[in-house]
């Protein structure tokens, strides 16, 4: 049976006329699916289906969206991160860790201090904003420093996040920086890269995390995510929004709280 398919032009061009008009045709189209923007049921022989592809450097991987959430597109998606999304579909396990790095003498070397991220929701200007947390698990000593003091916070500045003082302003945007969600989940926080001209991952999830409804519609309606970061020890992980919201007005209070305004990559 025809599906209510929409194929963009971009779409077509990557997967081949004929591979298209199969699709159209109904012959390799799924009937029923996950829409891969906001992950509710979709009904591709009742409703407008739009059919997005994502493609990395050696994987693609086509999805089903309602159209009413986003249009027929292809997504470029850095490779480990489409193989991310892949595990995540088929359930296959990330590779397993590394061990701990070890000095000459045997004894463990301290690892790198890591990012943690949380997803939330925080009213700004009587709006809920689709909002990340990003705090350290330790100290972030500047490259090449021997100084033991953390650094985290004039880095990121010097990168463009600027200071909070209030909570109620929503945060200032910049250049450089974008969110990225595919299929659904949060997969990274990207950076553009001088060298190159491209995006590296400044943060990238060990696999991709999903995120609520609320967030996911909030998201869809802005297009920007709100990244707030503190110092490692001054959020902490909280079981609540409200509570969340409560430790980054106290660390906007403290001077201890930057922010940057990123637009969303990916659906």
């Amino acid at each position: 049976m025809p599906r209510m398919l929409d194929v963009s032009d971009d779409v077509r061009a990557e997967i081949g006329d004929e591979e298209a008009d199969r699709l159209l045709a109904g012959d390799n189209a799924p009937g029923a699916y996950d829409c891969t923007s906001c992950r509710t049921p979709g009904d591709s022989e009742q409703e407008r289906t739009s059919t997005v592809l994502f493609i990395g450097e050696e994987t693609a991987v086509l999805a089903f969206a309602h159209a009413t959430c986003i249009p027929s597109q292809v997504v470029s998606v850095a490779e480990e991160q489409l193989k991310g999304a892949v595990r995540s579909i088929t359930g296959e396990p990330p590779a397993d860790a590394p061990p701990a790095p070890r000095s000459e003498s045997g004894t463990p070397v301290p690892r790198q201090a890591t990012l943690g991220v949380t997803c939330g929701l925080v009213l700004v200007e009587d709006d809920l904003r689709p909002a990340l947390v990003v705090e350290p698990n330790g100290p972030i000593a500047r490259p090449g420093s021997a100084d033991l003091d953390d650094h985290f916070l004039p880095l990121l500045m010097e990168q463009g996040f600027h200071p909070v003082t209030d909570m109620a302003v929503l945060p200032a945007g910049g250049t450089g920086w974008s969110v990225l969600l595919a299929m659904g989940q949060l997969h990274a926080v990207l950076q553009d890269s001088g060298e190159t001209g491209g995006q590296n991952a400044w943060w990238k999830a060990h696999q991709p995390l999903p995120v609520s409804d609320g967030w996911r519609a909030a998201v869809n309606k802005t297009r920007t995510v709100l990244v707030y970061a503190a110092p490692h020890g001054s959020i902490g992980q909280q079981p609540r929004e409200d509570l969340m919201r409560e430790a980054l007005e106290k660390a906007a209070a403290q001077g201890k709280l930057v922010a940057l305004a990123m637009p969303l990559a990916g659906t």
